[in-house]
């Protein structure tokens, strides 16, 4: 629907004088200062890049455009009373600024739907690589091959003036956005259910449709899958799957490139695929220990044991939370609000009760409290969706809203190609005033 898109520009536009200034007349003021730790520890709270769409506090939690997730629980519309806020209205939000209306939420929802056919060609593309193959590699996979269809590239190849990338990006953005709950459902039925495929369902909303599509259509995992894409959304621009799609965009890489990208950096263990590690870790300590509901005591021992391994408890720790994270709580009242007596929940709820103290008492540890993965494997399995290797591709599918929003904001911004400086390890020697031992 072209009155998101107009909206998008008469919101973005009102910066672009800020932004003009910024860059004119305070281009020499200090940020901050680097130091070497922060340097080769990740470049971990430095300054560096320019991300509206969210943004991360270590003692608050995620906020979009200011709001925060029970915030965004009472005020993004939903698709009945009591359920769970739309993924729509969060997109828009993150787009224009403000809380979108029902009617503003009900037109993204038309608008992805028809744009949501898959081409041939990349269910080809998907059926060409192994079965047996990562779930994320065969998602990475389809998301090139649609490359094809960017408008983006068509445009930029054609000499468009670079004052309107923006409005080519914005269109491969929601073309791409509306096609991924196909191809990932596509990739689930095609492993786990022998290839008997589900037809999409053009009248319900984005995440309605995913689930519909995985062959799961009771309200309550619609629900669920709805407050998935909420939470998972964006993490402000500085994690891989953010930074890395930004990266791979500054370029004028494709909406089709730079995702695609972006997911190769989310299959990693120490982001997106952390949540399937939580449910092999789990499924690890259940089976050494014999039972299926330990006690306080028996998880106690097991993290203790993991610690002495050198291994770390995933789902634990944060890069920059302080805290128990958010996302963490709001899915533990959405099984609170549903869900009676599942084992595995009562054992990720012991988790929670048992390793913060024993994570602290360590010493070494800056952030003993859970994240977003240590509770959503378990919320999904209770509904069925057991198969924890295609977890990540749910996580993908959701970081999408997030990530390809910025990349329209890039482009309406002009950003540059990024370019950090680099040195070598004799510049860091010097600077620090030692003497090399190599």
């Amino acid at each position: 629907m072209e009155y998101i898109k107009n909206r998008f520009y008469e919101s973005a536009m009102k910066n672009m004088t800020d932004l003009q200034k910024l860059r004119k007349d305070h281009g020499d003021v200090v940020l901050g200062q680097v130091n070497i730790d922060q340097v080769l520890s990740g470049m971990k709270g430095i300054p560096a890049l320019l991300t509206e769409t969210s943004k991360l506090d270590a003692n608050e939690g995620i906020r979009f455009r200011g709001y925060s997730l029970p915030e965004l629980q009472q005020k993004l519309p939903k698709m009945d009373d009591g359920g769970e806020p739309l993924p729509e209205g969060l997109f828009y939000l993150m787009m224009i600024g403000e809380i979108p209306t029902k009617e503003d939420v009900i037109n993204i929802s038309k608008d992805w739907a028809t744009r949501a056919h898959v081409p041939q060609h990349a269910f080809d593309v998907i059926d060409a690589i192994p079965k047996n193959s990562r779930p994320m590699t065969q998602f990475s996979t389809a998301i090139l091959s649609m490359a094809y269809d960017s408008v983006f590239m068509k445009a930029y190849r054609a000499g468009v003036n670079k004052k309107f990338y923006w409005d080519f990006m914005y269109e491969d953005v929601m073309t791409l956005i509306a096609r991924l709950p196909r191809i990932a459902a596509y990739i689930y039925r095609r492993i786990y259910h022998n290839g008997n495929h589900i037809e999409p369902n053009p009248t319900l909303d984005w995440a309605g449709n995913l689930a519909h599509m995985m062959g799961h259509d009771s309200n309550e995992v619609r629900n669920l899958l709805r407050l998935y894409m909420v939470i998972h959304a964006d993490h402000e621009g500085g994690n891989v799957s953010a930074h890395t799609t930004h990266l791979v965009g500054s370029a004028l890489s494709n909406a089709y490139y730079a995702f695609a990208a972006g997911m190769v950096g989310l299959a990693g263990p120490l982001h997106g695929y952390a949540n399937q590690e939580v449910m092999d870790w789990i499924s690890e300590m259940t089976l050494q220990l014999g039972t299926d509901e330990p006690s306080d005591a028996q998880i106690g021992k097991y993290i203790e044991q993991t610690l002495i391994q050198g291994r770390v408890v995933p789902g634990y720790g944060h890069a920059v939370l302080r805290i128990t994270d958010p996302r963490f709580t709001v899915q533990q009242q959405f099984a609170e609000k549903y869900i009676v007596n599942d084992k595995l929940i009562n054992t990720v709820n012991a988790i929670y009760r048992v390793a913060p103290p024993i994570l602290e008492a360590t010493g070494k540890i800056k952030n003993p409290w859970p994240n977003v993965d240590a509770f959503s494997g378990s919320l999904l399995n209770h509904y069925g969706i057991t198969e924890s290797s295609f977890y990540t591709v749910l996580f993908g599918v959701s970081r999408s809203l997030g990530v390809l929003a910025s990349l329209v904001f890039d482009r309406m911004y002009g950003l540059p190609i990024e370019r950090p400086n680099s040195q070598t390890m004799e510049w860091f020697l010097n600077k620090a005033g030692i003497q090399s031992e190599g």
